[in-house]
């Protein structure tokens, strides 16, 4: 991939941050936004600039298809032409935070001894590379953030591993649209990080991403992903089977999920249900395998390691009627619907220009946006 001379400056002085979760002091970084890219849209989010948790700019711009592809830029100059509008909508910010995409990362946790200095530490993860990850350490960008532990004498870290060129690709992108990119990270990262409480005695989640084209999971450790994966299953098969079956149009087969979902209206069952419910399945079979093997994983004596305490939902399609008492009845285990606004002033004191439902959307966005406030 060849870039021009702006941006490989600019590559240049981010390559020392690329993918680092060690935030900058805060005092030291200007006002940035959160910007969410996906294969079909952009999304964006800016808190106050005077360092408020108060929404300060959000929105969408679509991507035409072919631009980014299972989270692969396939063509930097066009994605560069949509981030240049979305700066226009950024009210004053010019820098970001962003998010690489799942389906390129490698993420995992590992041991190291306590008090190891970071150097030591990466050299580490470099020796665990062959093992791990399929490319060589000079093909990829990668860091670790430390995991709190409650056992004295243990030090646990989480991975993020990434190919060098789709860092890249993103970093020329931003460069070439005039946005200052100030981090990446791992998109479970962002949304961990929007929905986590930080309290110390927070449950292993099972995070799931539901969106429009795929589905991501996440094992979330004290707020730190510790394993991230993305199946194809996604909200668009719901809202297809409901237009090939109920002759409904896009909008209406929408309505119609949001409104009764996998609830059979007056007992009985529907077309609509009868429609929907393949997929459904299908995402709830996804859900149950990812729960059922890291809640029963055991270590060399017999203890469990990952006893995952919740499943918590977020993505444009969570909103599904009746999605959690499905998955539920499926995992036999406790699923809510993430608070996107965890982090957020309490809703007595503000309530965010943005509806409950499109919401769960923002996830992503709003965990970048938090970095920075």
């Amino acid at each position: 991939m060849r870039f021009s001379l702006d941006a490989r400056h600019s590559l240049s002085s981010f390559t020392s941050a690329l993918s680092r979760w060690f935030p900058v002091p805060r005092a030291l970084t200007p006002p940035a936004a959160g910007i969410d890219i996906s294969d079909a849209s952009i999304k964006w989010l800016a808190f106050d600039p005077k360092g408020s948790r108060r929404v300060h700019a959000f929105g969408e711009l679509p991507l035409e298809k072919g631009i980014v592809e299972n989270g692969a830029i396939l063509d930097v100059h066009a994605l560069a032409l949509v981030l240049s509008e979305v700066k226009k909508h950024l009210g004053g910010i010019s820098s970001a935070h962003a998010a690489l995409p799942e389906e390129g990362a490698y993420v995992f946790s590992m041991q190291i001894p306590p008090g190891t200095p970071r150097t030591q530490v990466l050299r580490i993860i470099e020796f665990e590379f062959e093992g791990r990850v399929p490319i060589p350490p000079s093909a990829a960008v990668y860091d670790y953030h430390p995991i709190p532990s409650r056992v004295a004498g243990e030090s646990e870290i989480a991975v993020a591993v990434f190919p060098r060129e789709i860092a890249e690709d993103y970093a020329a992108a931003f460069a070439e649209a005039g946005l200052t990119l100030l981090s990446l990270e791992v998109e479970a990262r962002s949304i961990a990080r929007a929905v986590s409480s930080e309290e110390k005695e927070e449950p292993i989640t099972l995070l799931v991403d539901f969106g429009r084209a795929r589905t991501g999971f996440a094992v979330i450790k004290h707020g730190i992903p510790i394993f991230t994966s993305t199946v194809a299953v996604g909200g668009d098969s719901l809202t297809k089977a409901l237009m090939e079956k109920m002759s409904l149009t896009e909008e209406q087969a929408g309505a119609f999920k949001n409104n009764q979902g996998l609830r059979a209206a007056g007992g009985t069952k529907s077309d609509g249900l009868e429609a929907i419910s393949g997929a459904a399945s299908a995402l709830a079979d996804e859900v149950a395998r990812h729960y059922h093997y890291w809640d029963t994983r055991r270590n060399e004596h017999g203890e469990r390691m990952t006893p995952v305490g919740r499943v918590l939902l977020v993505g444009g399609n969570s909103n599904l009627n009746g999605l959690t008492e499905y998955l539920a009845g499926r995992v036999q285990g406790t699923v809510e619907l993430g608070n996107v606004w965890t982090q957020a002033p309490s809703f007595d004191e503000y309530i965010p220009p943005i509806d409950r439902r499109e919401s769960f959307q923002y996830a992503t966005a709003i965990g970048l946006a938090l970095r920075g406030v």
